[in-house]
């Protein structure tokens, strides 16, 4: 019987579990975004509900000096967690209702809540990082003057950016499966980072396509305005349960 309450308990799902996540061919990522975008045409308003309250809700808080940060990054996590809920339930032949963006409040919130608090911290040292490099760049390209100055300063810019993208990377990876696999999997957090870095490095191939099909689709979306975003974040968020689906081999 399919379950189609969005707060029942999320015992582990039957079927072949691979932990570690397996390696699949190059071509599922374009697979994983064709498979998202079908179950966002499933029920596409109550998609675009979900992404307009969600989005609602973080402008609010940004308002907030300071703590406003704090708390998007303690949300996010939490809303991730309900929409794989969410999407485990449409998988199964149920429906996303809208209590699924707060599903994460009763199930693992705990935990979801721990990822958050990682990715903040992650971030921070990313910025510290990249303050001490590229800053003192800057300051010792002050310091110069002239076109030597300028020449460091730059230098020292690029130097930033490069290490912000290097350093990302590894991070996203950590986070990029760890909500549904916490909700889904009821993995601890520092399971669920671990098995989500070392999925998405077996996997970088793949990932590679998506991402690149990701970009060109978000140029696309671009130019009406913007209002293609509201059918590409759905599919972005659906392509996460698409893909762990299929890494981690639940079903």
């Amino acid at each position: 019987m399919t379950d189609n309450n969005p707060n029942a308990a999320s015992a582990p799902q039957a079927g072949n579990f691979d932990a570690g996540g397996r390696t699949v061919d190059a071509g599922r990522g374009w697979d994983w975004i064709v498979e998202a975008f079908a179950l966002f045409r499933r029920q596409p308003g109550m998609w675009i509900l979900i992404v307009l309250i969600a989005g609602i809700v973080f402008v609010v808080i940004s308002i907030i000096p300071v703590l406003g940060s704090l708390a998007s990054a303690l949300l996010l996590p939490i809303f991730s967690g309900g929409l794989m809920l969410g999407c485990k339930d449409m998988d199964r032949g149920g429906t996303l209702e809208l209590a699924h963006l707060f599903a994460g409040f009763k199930e693992k919130a705990g935990n979801l809540v721990m990822l958050g608090v990682f990715n903040l911290v992650g971030w921070v040292v990313i910025a510290l990082a990249v303050a001490a490099v590229a800053g003192g760049g800057v300051v010792m390209g002050m310091m110069r003057g002239g076109m030597p100055g300028a020449g460091i300063s730059i230098v020292s810019m690029l130097i930033g950016a490069l290490l912000v993208a290097g350093l990302s990377v590894p991070l996203y990876m950590a986070v990029w499966f760890a909500p549904a696999l916490i909700v889904l999997r009821n993995l601890a957090p520092v399971a669920a980072l671990k098995a989500s870095f070392f999925a998405c490095l077996r996997n970088w191939i793949p990932f590679l396509v998506y991402s690149v099909v990701l970009l060109v689709l978000c140029a696309v979306a671009a130019i009406p305005a913007g209002l293609g975003f509201l059918v590409l974040i759905p599919v972005l968020v659906a392509s996460v349960y698409t893909a762990w689906s299929d890494i981690f081999r639940a079903g």
